[in-house]
């Protein structure tokens, strides 16, 4: 991925280092903690645990850190990708006439606090709709390479484009509108909504690289394979057989790989945000 020259946003939190106490939690505690990474083991989205808790203002402390030129650099990467769908859907936003606003990236390390409740670094990267933040651990890339098998800097710029696509929905009303159904299905019919959230987030996210690609000529041989990757690598049928060897489609939150996948493509075919309208589809 061509990336060096591109803009970096300004709107990085850096809160690495810092060290959240466990008096920030309310009516959670370590059993909220495992049941979120059980939660995130089976592929569901670690918000819909953290939004069982409720919270208090975070226990953190700084403390003495220093980082590595190899993640410095990284970090550089995460604020050009977010620079990169800054521009993107500002200009998409304005073309519809509507004003974007910008999300905020907190890096943080091991574990942190949201809007959305205590996180730890295992549950992977999140968007809280809360405080239009999202949150990543870029150690988490190192675990997109070897347990998901998706090396590369695409497939990790996917992980933050599928992030803001989670934003992109919330300032469209449609994470309410979601959230709201949700709440008037059963499990499985709620499932099913989360199910087409994700996959939109997805296509969202091939939107960005289609539009980013058109105006800057980011990608190189074996970009798009290296997000395709990613996306199959953190399907809701490869987590559960990875777990426990099986697969319970109902159960599902994120969408097969072959779907994320296909939905990816979609939305980098042509750039359309209008094709990403999940919740219309008869087969995803």
């Amino acid at each position: 991925m061509r990336w060096e020259n591109g803009r970096r946003s300004e709107n990085i939190e850096d809160r690495r280092g810092m060290r959240v106490g466990s008096a920030g939690l309310v009516g959670g505690g370590i059993g909220t903690i495992i049941l979120a990474l059980v939660a995130m083991y089976f592929g569901v989205d670690p918000s819909v645990v953290l939004n069982q808790v409720g919270t208090v203002a975070p226990q953190e402390q700084q403390q003495p850190t220093t980082f590595s030129p190899e993640e410095e650099k990284l970090k550089d990467f995460v604020s050009v990708v977010l620079g990169d769908t800054e521009d993107v859907w500002g200009a998409l936003f304005k073309g519809s006439g509507q004003a974007y606003e910008k999300p905020v990236l907190v890096l943080y390390s091991g574990a942190v606090q949201s809007a959305c409740g205590f996180a730890e670094a295992a549950m992977g990267p999140f968007y809280c709709p809360g405080d239009h933040k999202l949150y990543l651990d870029m150690g988490f890339f190192n675990d997109l390479a070897t347990r998901h098998d998706a090396p590369g800097d695409f497939a990790q710029a996917y992980v933050i484009a599928h992030e803001v696509g989670h934003h992109v929905q919330t300032l469209l009303g449609i994470s309410d509108k979601v959230s709201a159904a949700r709440s008037r299905a059963g499990e499985a019919g709620g499932n099913a909504l989360q199910v087409r959230m994700e996959l939109q987030a997805d296509c969202f996210a091939g939107v960005w690289a289609y539009h980013a690609n058109q105006s800057r000529h980011i990608l190189e041989p074996g970009d798009t394979e290296e997000a395709l990757a990613a996306a199959a690598g953190v399907g809701d049928d490869r987590l559960q057989k990875q777990a426990r060897g099986y697969v319970v489609p109902d159960s599902f939150t994120h969408g097969s790989s072959d779907q994320r996948m296909r939905w990816f493509s979609r939305g980098m075919q042509g750039g359309d945000p209008a094709q990403c309208d999940t919740f219309k589809a008869a087969q995803l």
